[in-house]
């Protein structure tokens, strides 16, 4: 595809760039659509290729979500910095907390004033009861407070929790707050398909760490044994301190109450294969792609009433919402679909209906090309 000259420059910092390839991708290649040199600093992976392939323009840098020095993430930041200075961007979008703490400082030291800040759930530090989330969250609060909404920043929000959530603990400047809701779907990659015959199949796909409910979906796996096969697809995830091993994957698959298939990239034909899918996360997050991917492929989904999850799940209509960590729950919920063929089908043609109202990736880019051309016009989006 040609595109017009690049006359503007779009940064987007984070962490991963496989974490932008699954979720920024869309929104990137819209605005090299829409005339933008886009840019992307993160720490490469196998992710590399692809976004080299697609046009984006990719900086190696040494991010790590789990390093806690304070000198060495200073040390980043004054990188940033300089990269800032080099680059000159029109645009600036980072994206999860981290980023946003660094990279607003980058910003600021360098001058870069149109900034977008993207936290994609409060996640770990807000969320967690673990005695590092609290160790973490008061020096996490300073920095947003002092990066988050500076004058000319614009914050997208993937639900209204967690904007109401900042904007009552006071690190929202107002008119700051944008809700674009996820990172949109493919409605033609993920396309309804009759629910296949067999056994019942329940699927849960995400990262493998115990935020997402793995613990809790193989408990209620226990007790549904014999009414249905359950599959969890996804990989550990080293950079996370909730990251679940493999060996501990190995042992439930080899318990029998479940099956583990890993990292896999046929997601859409995984789907097509499964019943009922799954996303019993304990805490909150941004707007779960995975709970999109399973709507637009009209699949029900038994999920947890958290942020993020509750925006994309209508209870009792697209699927059914359970208390979070609630395994007897999650299994009476999960008995419900798997003995009735006909409440699936209702339940999973209005999952793709409201994805198709509300989620579709073209939906979702040109929200966020609006923000961009806002911030740059001086115009509210």
């Amino acid at each position: 595809m040609n595109h017009p000259a690049a006359t503007r420059t779009l940064v987007f910092l984070l962490t991963e760039d496989w974490f932008f390839a699954s979720h920024f991708l869309a929104r990137a290649q819209a605005a090299r659509a829409a005339g933008w040199r886009v840019i992307l600093v993160a720490r490469p992976s196998e992710a590399a290729a692809r976004l080299h392939a697609a046009g984006i323009e990719l900086i190696a840098v040494d991010f790590s979500r789990r390093r806690l020095n304070p000198l060495a993430e200073l040390r980043l930041a004054l990188q940033l910095a300089r990269l800032y200075r080099r680059l000159k961007p029109d645009v600036a979008h980072h994206i999860a907390l981290k980023p946003i703490i660094i990279g607003g400082l980058a910003a600021r030291l360098a001058g870069v004033r149109a900034i977008v800040n993207a936290p994609t759930g409060l996640g770990f530090v807000f969320s967690s009861t673990k005695p590092l989330a609290k160790l973490l969250r008061p020096f996490v609060t300073l920095g947003l407070r002092l990066t988050l909404s500076p004058k000319g920043a614009k914050v997208i929000f993937e639900n209204p929790d967690d904007m109401d959530y900042l904007t009552a603990a006071h690190m929202l400047r107002p008119g700051a707050a944008v809700l674009i809701p996820g990172a949109g779907v493919n409605l033609d990659e993920f396309s309804p398909a009759p629910q296949p015959p067999g056994a019942i199949r329940v699927i849960l796909i995400a990262r493998m760490i115990r935020a997402k409910g793995i613990a809790t979906f193989c408990e209620a796996a226990r007790l549904l044994r014999g009414q249905a096969e359950f599959i969890l697809v996804g990989a550990p995830d080293p950079g996370n301190p909730d990251s679940i091993p493999a060996a501990e994957l190995r042992a439930w698959a080899d318990e029998g109450i479940l099956t583990w298939l890993g990292p896999r990239s046929d997601i859409a034909a995984l789907l097509g294969g499964a019943h009922i899918a799954c996303q019993p996360s304990t805490y909150g997050e941004g707007l779960p792609k995975s709970a999109l991917e399973a709507m637009a492929a009209g699949r029900p989904l038994a999920a947890s009433n958290i942020p993020g999850l509750r925006e994309a799940v209508v209870d009792g209509q697209t699927g059914i919402l359970i208390p979070p960590g609630d395994a007897p729950a999650l299994a009476a919920a999960l008995a419900k679909l798997i003995a009735s063929p006909a409440l699936r089908a209702r339940m999973g043609a209005a999952a793709r209906a409201r994805a198709a109202e509300k989620f579709s990736e073209p939906r979702i880019c040109t929200q966020t090309l609006l923000v961009y051309e806002a911030l740059i016009s001086g115009a509210p989006p």
